[in-house]
C-alpha cells in the first residue's frame, strides 16, 4: 500500500478545501486565533478533532507521550511542551486550556512496566517519571493487589490532575488564570466508546462531559 492511502486521504481533503475555501483562505489572511489549547497524548486513537467536530483554526493542539505536562524551568534546553503551552498563552491569548487523558494509555501502562535500560528508551524513561506521582497515588489509594484495569484507569485519571498541577507552575498561565481569563480542564476520553469525562474539581471526581449539554 505505501503512501497510497495517504494520497487518497489528501485529495478528498482538497475537494473539503474547495468547498470550504472561502473559509480556510479567511485563516490565512488574518491568523490563527484558537479558542483552546488542547494537550493530549500522541496516541494515534486520540483524534481531537474528530473527537470533537471541531473546525480548523478552533484548537491549538499539543500532543505528546502521555499527554504529560513537565514543571516549568527556566532554562535554556529544549522543551517542545513548554513552548508549545507559552506560545498559546502568551501570543495566541487561548481562552480554554484542556489536558485530555484517555483510557487505556500506553504511556500510563508502561509505568509498572521495567523498560529496557539501554540508550534506545533514554528519553522515554525520563519523560515517563513525570506520570510517577499519579502511580504512586493509584497504589496508595488501591494498593498492590488492586486489579490490574482498575489501577491503570485510576492511574490514567490521576495523571491528568497532576498535569493541571504541573501546568500551573508556569508563570504566564498561574497569572492569567488567578484573573480569571484563562480557563483549565482536565479531560478523559473513553477509547472505547467515544465518550468524554470532564473533572469536577468541586467534587473531586469526573463527570460526564454530554451534562453540560442544555437541553
Amino acid at each position: 500500500m505505501g503512501l497510497e492511502k495517504y494520497a487518497k486521504g489528501n485529495e478528498l481533503f482538497r475537494a473539503y478545501f474547495k468547498k470550504n475555501k472561502e473559509n480556510l483562505l479567511k485563516l490565512v489572511k488574518e491568523g490563527q486565533k484558537p479558542r483552546a489549547l488542547f494537550i493530549g497524548c500522541s496516541d494515534s486513537r486520540v483524534i481531537p478533532d474528530m473527537m470533537l467536530q471541531t473546525s480548523p483554526g478552533d484548537l491549538f493542539v499539543l500532543r505528546n507521550v502521555g499527554n504529560f505536562v513537565p514543571p516549568f524551568s527556566p532554562d535554556d534546553d529544549y522543551h517542545a511542551t513548554a513552548t508549545g503551552i507559552e506560545y498559546a498563552t502568551s501570543i495566541l491569548k487561548v481562552q480554554e486550556i484542556i489536558i485530555c487523558g484517555h483510557s487505556y494509555c500506553g504511556a500510563c501502562a508502561a509505568l509498572y512496566e521495567n523498560l529496557d535500560e539501554s540508550d534506545a528508551t533514554v528519553h522515554t524513561r525520563k519523560w515517563l517519571s513525570l506520570g510517577e506521582q499519579a502511580k504512586k497515588s493509584a497504589l496508595l489509594s488501591l494498593g498492590n493487589s488492586a486489579n490490574k484495569e482498575e489501577l491503570l484507569r485510576l492511574t490514567e485519571k490521576l495523571s491528568i490532575i497532576n498535569q493541571i498541577e504541573n501546568l500551573l507552575t508556569y508563570p504566564q498561565v498561574k497569572e492569567r488564570f488567578e484573573n480569571g481569563d484563562l480557563h483549565i480542564h482536565g479531560w478523559y476520553y473513553h477509547i472505547e466508546n467515544g465518550k468524554i469525562e470532564y473533572y469536577d474539581a468541586d467534587n473531586y471526581e469526573f463527570v460526564p462531559l454530554d451534562t453540560l449539554i442544555q437541553s
